[in-house]
């Protein structure tokens, strides 16, 4: 099913006519909703309850100039009513420099605190944006309500003095393991191993709140769930580590009203629902609630929570907290390390992990890894003729228009300057071929406005390598890719070579025809043929 975005117009605004296009270039559809009006059932059939509708990427919102905080709540609050756990995107109208703001605006990190989950500052980011908001589940923060003070009382910091010396060290162990914690999964699933082992309970949980400004109508979406009712003794051993380490499915079961109690009061809750002692603390980091932990004693006669049980956990629901939006802002700083700031497609750092990994998988499996090396012919006479900012503008548009023509696996990498690469996994000489003709032909099809309504066009040179054919590492593999590239700037440009003997497509004269010749490809001086 075709991808598609809803984007949120006014009477106010003019059509975002280049974020449209920029969408649609890239194969993404648009849904235009105008928030003057009501969501009618046609449009609420259409974009859901219903289980077979298609479920959009993400809602768009183009920012106005001089939009305020306040003004933008109101449409992170609407969106959040309409289209509950749909990722909220703010573009921005084409800002000379990435992540700045108009004199009445306001900059990214206020439109994050607000709500939205990623921002493109000008629309041709928005197709490579969005495969990244595509591959990450968000997780969202409620805000704590007007005079909570963000610094707890000095004794939330202190462990209870009845602690016993066996529980001490598990709370130790239990605070090292998360510092281990890379992402938030990871950080739930050491706080799900330690808390069980410190307090008994047949299952516990931890479940993140939604986006929202709203207390009383919070939402949370389940990070991880254990059950361990019938597990016996628990101790800090090598069972564990195993844990810590192993795989923790999201929780299925919904979350306690004491969930929602201890969200809205910032307390601990203790309660019987349905016959079920349940114990719920919210996870308070600085001035946000990230979520809930939540345990349920479920067997018949079971104890309820003890008042010294309560004291532990509210004590270790800070650091488990701490951990959860450490780990956020770890992600995002490794994402932000591994992204291009212009186009938003992946950086050479990422290039370097990626093609690692694609290459001990095809060394396992005896499969094959596609190296595209693209370089736009004659970029730099776009800006000796409109200036930098066009060309930048250009670059984006470029990794617009290549995006729909690679697979959701596939790897689209700015590697510096006008260079871009592209990593094919599983993909023989004859497919790498056609994926590379194809996007020639969409580049020199394409009309280029440069963010000021021009019209110019561009074409680019291909070189293609693959392993184990051409290389049989990572480095030989790219540097056999830009050798063909060079081939191909010197056959005139504006076609495709690759390293070893194949076909290759070239264009006929220059005079706008293009035609399929299989020829003899000569050796790239430097390359050994592999029989």
């Amino acid at each position: 099913m075709k991808k598609h975005v809803i984007l949120l117009t006014d009477a106010d605004t003019a059509p975002a006519v280049e974020l449209i296009e920029s969408l649609r270039s890239a194969g993404i559809s648009v849904w235009v909703k105008d928030l003057g009006e009501t969501l009618d059932a046609e449009f609420v059939w259409r974009e859901g309850p219903r289980e077979d509708s298609p479920h959009p990427l993400a809602v768009l919102y183009p920012i106005p100039y001089g939009a305020n905080p306040q003004q933008l709540r109101l449409i992170v609050d609407r969106v959040g009513e309409w289209w509950p756990n749909v990722p909220l995107v703010a573009c921005r109208h084409g800002l000379d420099t990435p992540g700045a703001v108009d004199q009445h605006g306001t900059d990214n990190q206020t439109l994050k605190r607000v709500g939205f989950r990623a921002i493109a500052d000008s629309p041709p980011q928005l197709p490579a944006l969005l495969r990244q908001v595509e591959d990450v589940v968000g997780t969202g923060e409620l805000k704590l309500p007007a005079g909570f003070k963000s610094i707890p009382d000095s004794h939330a910091f202190s462990l209870p003095d009845s602690l016993g010396k066996q529980h001490l060290r598990g709370a130790f162990a239990l605070l090292a393991s998360l510092h281990l914690a890379s992402d938030q999964k990871e950080a739930g699933q050491a706080a799900l191993a330690g808390v069980a082992r410190l307090v008994k309970a047949d299952r516990w949980s931890i479940f993140l709140a939604a986006q929202t400004e709203s207390a009383e109508a919070v939402k949370f979406e389940p990070l991880a769930g254990r059950n361990f009712a019938d597990t016996g003794l628990l101790l800090f051993d090598q069972e564990w580590q195993r844990e810590l380490f192993g795989h923790v499915e999201p929780t299925d079961e919904p979350e306690s009203k004491a969930a929602h109690e201890a969200a809205s009061r910032i307390e601990a809750i203790r309660k019987i629902e349905n016959g079920r002692r349940v114990i719920a603390l919210p996870l308070v980091s600085g001035e946000r609630v990230l979520g809930v932990l939540e345990g349920r004693r479920v067997k018949s006669g079971a104890r309820s929570f003890s008042r010294s049980e309560t004291a532990l956990l509210t004590s270790l629901a800070i650091p488990i907290a701490s951990a959860l939006s450490h780990s956020v802002r770890i992600a995002e700083a490794e994402r932000l390390s591994l992204t291009d700031d212009l186009t938003r497609l992946r950086n050479a750092r990422y290039l370097r992990q990626f093609l690692v990994n694609e290459i001990k998988r095809a060394r396992r499996y005896r499969s094959n890894v596609a190296a595209l090396f693209l370089d736009l012919d004659d970029f730099k006479r776009i800006n000796d003729l409109h200036g930098h900012l066009v060309g930048s503008h250009a670059l984006m548009e470029v990794a617009a228009v290549v995006l729909p023509s690679v697979r959701d696996t596939d790897c689209v990498v700015r590697y510096g300057g006008d260079e871009f690469v592209l990593i094919l996994p599983e993909t023989g000489v004859d497919e790498a071929v056609q994926v590379a003709e194809r996007i020639r032909a969409k580049i020199e099809a394409h009309r280029f406005s440069g963010g000021r309504r021009l019209k110019f066009s561009l074409t680019c040179s291909f070189g293609i390598a693959l392993f184990p054919l051409h290389a049989l590492s990572p480095q030989q593999l790219i540097a056999s890719a830009d050798r063909a590239m060079y081939q191909a700037k010197a056959a005139h440009k504006n076609c495709v070579r690759v390293t070893a003997d194949s076909e290759t497509l070239d264009k006929d004269d220059g005079r706008g025809t293009s035609s399929v010749r299989s020829t003899q490809f000569q050796r790239i001086p430097g390359e050994k043929l592999i029989s």
